[in-house]
């Protein structure tokens, strides 16, 4: 008997194509679930699109090497449904309606956020990582006089031993509510903006308050001695309970640095005397009697700082 004719795996060229095709895509499809299921990682991330890229070469080539069989699926009926389905969910996706961004909602990618903030009954935590060696949570257990309908006014910021400004962490979306932290912001916007005139005066400038506009300064140091303490500080603010603001405090240090720390109430801010510009000057002061439900909307507050060896 005649020996039964082996298929004929085809050219070379398209066995090479057709296999790095389907093995790019299996490592698509595995680095594209994990980066749905697991936190941000920046070398997944980036194994995913550099492959990606490859995977579109490689769809030009497998096209090439079969273009008279696409042809023919060009001129047939099903590639206006094909095409309609894929128009549909491109746009389902893109528009993304409460089904979908609930689907999205169970992602552990939240993405590589320098900052991100989170609020529920329970909490609210903050979390700033401008640098893999430098990572802080800030944790806030909510007192009894906490409520999310309507949701507290929360402003934090970052400032020197001095009182000046250095980087606003958290806006507030209503500045009127925290006017510590809006009077602190305003002070270090002008004195920024009188800053570049001068520089681009081209005049001899004179060191401004507070020493650097660049919190990587006070942050991550080149050297912990060569940068002193810092404060963290959170305004807090309950819309309709006729209470003002209160401020809350910890002082950071690097030549010091401490993995966990309370934050301390440091006062509530009231107008005191304008400045000689005419601009609403702020100061903070101790707790008095007027204060109720307030002092109920946070029972504790923790700064976590991960720092890299």
């Amino acid at each position: 008997m005649p020996e039964p004719r082996k298929p004929n795996p085809g050219p070379l060229r398209r066995r090479v194509v057709s296999l790095l095709t389907a093995l790019t895509f299996l490592v698509l499809a595995v680095t594209g679930v994990l980066a749905f299921i697991l936190p941000f990682d920046i070398g997944l991330i980036g194994l995913h699109a550099l492959m990606g890229f490859v995977f579109v070469g490689l769809i030009g080539l497998h096209v090439f090497n079969n273009n008279r069989q696409l042809a023919g699926y060009l001129r047939s009926r099903t590639v206006w449904a094909t095409l309609a389905v894929t128009a549909a969910l491109t746009g389902l996706f893109w528009w993304q309606p409460a089904p979908v961004r609930s689907v999205l909602g169970w992602s552990g990618n939240l993405g590589p956020a320098m900052q991100r903030f989170e609020m529920d009954e329970d909490g609210m935590v903050f979390d700033y990582a401008p640098s893999p060696d430098y990572r802080m949570r800030l944790t806030v257990r909510t007192g009894s006089a906490f409520r999310v309908d309507p949701p507290p006014l929360v402003a934090i910021w970052l400032q020197n031993r001095d009182g000046y400004h250095i980087k606003t962490l958290l806006e507030p979306a209503d500045a009127a509510e925290t006017p510590y932290w809006a009077f602190k912001y305003d002070g270090w916007a002008e004195a920024k903006r009188k800053a570049a005139e001068m520089e681009e005066a081209d005049a001899v400038t004179m060191p401004t308050p507070n020493a650097s506009f660049d919190p990587a300064d006070y942050i991550l140091p080149e050297a912990a001695d060569d940068a002193g303490p810092y404060q963290l500080l959170l305004e807090i603010n309950q819309p309709g309970d006729g209470q003002a603001s209160l401020v809350y405090l910890v002082e950071i240090r690097n030549s010091d640095p401490r993995s966990f720390q309370l934050l301390d109430l440091h006062g509530y801010p009231r107008r005191g005397d304008d400045t000689g510009d005419g601009e609403p000057a702020w100061d903070l002061y101790f707790i008095d009697e007027s204060f109720t439900t307030a002092l109920d909307l946070i029972d504790s507050a923790l700064l976590t700082i991960e720092r890299g060896t």
